[in-house]
């Protein structure tokens, strides 16, 4: 597998050096005009912050592809130094998002691939910055599909393959957790599932290494996780799997004890948050 080479395309503009041809014909080769571009389709939703925008396009070469851009214009000073604490330095969003996402991908967390990515400062706050990658081929998010094994009456290979998935993804997010990430917004959404039987983190714009609380920042992942699996695809047995698989224990101590009803705690306040807002909750389904 060959390196990837970023190229400086304009000041604080850096490009995959096998797209710079595309971004060239676009138009896309400084900040001003990543911020001008609307030849897109717009992804924006209800709860996303007004200093954020998401767009999607496509690509021809060097092959035919799907980009997704995200844009964080005059981000409020306060996110800023909260993104700075986490992120240990003085760094703008959409480049802490890129370094994120590199420093999982070299620790073997599967990415999604980073195309560009560029930042303007005014003075010491960040003024703008963006994030581009790649759609991940041949996936598909999990709360959106799930393998076909999951489907139909459970015969005895579909389970078969399901508790392999089960133990698969536990033994995926205690990787990530390995690394001393915690991601802040890990529902099924946000974890991909390819065709190669591969899994991936997406949107890690939260993701970070807390100096401290590491555990209450794992359960609330744990929690998130618990929350968008649908209970009818998922049953409490299949979570305790999950659990085992994810510690690497074959039974429960007393501290898993604990852990296990923290994490509940946390997802009953997240389905009477989502209640108070009208949102079904998919483990209780």
């Amino acid at each position: 597998m060959t390196e990837q080479k970023f190229i400086k395309i304009s000041n604080d503009f850096f490009v995959d050096a096998d797209f710079e041809l595309s971004f060239r014909k676009l138009g896309l080769t400084s900040i001003e005009s990543v911020f001008a571009f609307d030849t897109a389709k717009n992804l924006t939703k209800k709860n996303l912050a007004s200093f954020r925008s998401r767009l999607q396009f496509e690509i021809s070469s060097p092959r035919s592809t799907t980009l997704f851009l995200k844009r964080y214009d005059n981000p409020p000073i306060t996110v800023q130094l909260k993104n700075w604490f986490s992120g240990r330095g003085r760094k703008s969003l959409g480049f802490l998002e890129y370094e994120t996402s590199e420093k999982l991908r070299r620790a073997g967390i599967n990415t999604p691939k980073t195309i560009a990515y560029g930042q303007q400062w005014n003075s010491i706050f960040e003024k703008r910055s963006f994030f581009i990658t790649e759609k991940i081929p041949d996936a598909e998010a999990i709360e959106r599909k799930l393998p076909d094994c999951f489907q139909g009456k459970p015969a005895p290979e579909n389970l078969r393959l399901r508790r392999k998935f089960i133990s698969n993804l536990a033994k995926f997010i205690k990787k990530f957790h390995e690394t001393n990430y915690r991601h802040r917004d890990l529902y099924l959404s946000h974890i991909f599932y390819s065709n190669k039987d591969d899994f991936y983190l997406i949107d890690l714009a939260r993701a970070f290494r807390p100096f401290i609380l590491k555990r209450r920042f794992q359960i609330k992942d744990i929690a998130q996780l618990y929350y968008s699996a649908p209970g009818k695809h998922f049953s409490r047995t299949d979570r305790m799997r999950f659990y085992l698989d994810y510690t690497g224990r074959r039974k429960l101590n007393p501290d898993d004890k604990i852990f296990i009803f923290q994490v509940i705690k946390k997802v009953n306040r997240i389905h009477k948050h989502g209640i108070r807002h009208d949102r079904q909750s998919p483990f209780a389904n």
